[in-house]
């Protein structure tokens, strides 16, 4: 679960949420080279294919211990044409038909026994090659289904981010997925959903998804400030013979993160020696010299999840609008766009207000956490997904109204269009 609806509660009650897109021209880059590597928002639509499948398989009770609703939404295509999606905080239980708690017309979840639903740190789903959702991974034993990556050590949770298809060792035949994980101790305050700790790196088999082995990758615990530690992980994208892995801090007082970008040879995730990171001019062995290649503030900066991606000559990076009107953090997705994965980034370009499930108190549904699905990218453009969660009222907490509606905790689907800046 992302701490973005978090940030905003207090101003839960100044958020208008729309429905509507608004493009705003785009700044103009300097320099020929620059304009033809420009990207910005030009147009969207709604992908009702992979939203609605999604909900079938949520509300499908032919198991009771699988998937009903989680947030974080990433993916990776393996070998044999499936795809695995990889889901934080995640509820597992039954979903019933409408009529919901006090006549409620959504359908709402229980656990498989009747009680209150099984929450659990993360799971993931596996995608048919023809699209559709069959099965969910879990840990735990039967009938006390735990998350597919263990809790830490003491406590706390490992939420999965981007993850690669690599060789199991390099230059090998064999091949498995590395998972980049965010792990989180009990914390409190702004950090409720865990202090950052680090990011780790999971190896899962092929063709079975066995896990294997989670090792960690970038250590930040003895960074004093809890809000300048860097978990990475955000966005994972190959571009030549490099994986380049971008991050963000977690500042408790502000909505607007920093981007941070690291780097490692393409097929040694694992390999923690590896890890470079970008310090402004160059590629440094220490996490600790790494500087932002987006810096939070004014009208800039990126969501504690963003996502990039490559279109053509030009990177493109995904965010909420976290510099915009103090709502637009949880209404509005906005972008930026550079030449090279370390800058400079260009914008914010063009706005988006993705569309919402009818709810009773509009105002304070948020959606946060895009992420992109290159994977599936055809004709009708990127496919790019959002999450969608409750900011709860003074005094009711939110478990209950996702538990009632349970269209508030799953993911909704975008076709996103890209185009050069306008002349």
């Amino acid at each position: 679960m992302s701490r973005a609806p978090i940030r905003a509660t207090a101003a839960a009650g100044l958020l208008l949420l729309t429905a509507a897109v608004v493009l705003v021209p785009p700044g103009r880059a300097q320099g020929p080279r620059a304009d033809r590597a420009g990207r910005r928002i030009a147009a969207w639509s709604a992908d009702v294919r992979h939203t609605a499948e999604f909900t079938r398989y949520g509300n499908d009770n032919t198991r009771l211990d699988d998937w009903t609703g989680g947030d974080g939404t990433h993916s990776v295509r393996l070998p044999d044409g499936r795809t695995l999606w990889l889901f934080s905080d995640t509820f597992l239980d039954r979903v019933h038909a409408p009529p919901g708690p006090h006549g409620a017309p959504h359908h709402w979840r229980t656990s498989g026994t009747g009680g209150t639903p099984w929450l659990r740190h993360n799971s993931a789903v596996v995608m048919s090659r023809s699209g559709r959702a069959e099965r969910t991974l879990t840990g735990g034993g039967a009938g006390a289904p735990g998350p597919f990556f263990p809790d830490p050590p003491g406590g706390g949770r490992r939420w999965p981010v981007g993850a690669r298809v690599e060789p199991r060792v390099p230059g090998g035949a064999a091949r498995v997925v590395r998972v980049l994980l965010w792990r989180r101790a009990p914390g409190s305050g702004p950090w409720i959903f865990g202090e950052p700790r680090g990011t780790e790196v999971a190896t899962l088999s092929l063709p079975a998804l066995r896990l294997e082995a989670i090792t960690p990758a970038v250590d930040q615990a003895a960074v004093p400030d809890p809000g300048r530690r860097v978990l990475y992980g955000t966005a994972v994208v190959p571009a030549g013979g490099w994986t380049y892995v971008f991050g963000g801090d977690d500042p408790p007082t502000s909505p607007a993160s920093s981007a941070y970008l690291a780097r490692v040879p393409a097929g040694h995730l694992a390999d923690r020696g590896g890890w470079r990171f970008w310090d402004g001019g160059r590629w440094r062995r220490r996490a600790g010299r790494a500087v932002p290649v987006l810096r939070g503030g004014g009208r800039r900066g990126v969501g504690s999840a963003f996502t990039v991606v490559r279109d053509g000559s030009a990177w493109v990076l995904f965010t909420m609008d976290t510099g915009g009107d103090g709502s637009a953090g949880l209404r509005v997705v906005t972008s930026y766009w550079a030449g090279a994965p370390q800058g400079p980034w260009h914008g914010p370009h063009g706005r988006l207000a993705p569309p919402r499930p009818p709810a009773a108190d509009p105002r304070h549904v948020a959606v946060y956490n895009p992420q992109a699905h290159p994977e599936f990218t055809g004709g009708r453009g990127l496919l790019l997904s959002y999450d969608l969660n409750w900011l709860g009222l003074p005094g009711v907490p939110p478990g209950p109204r996702i538990n009632g509606a349970v269209e508030l905790y799953r993911p909704r689907f975008l076709r996103v269009r890209l185009a050069p800046p306008a002349s």
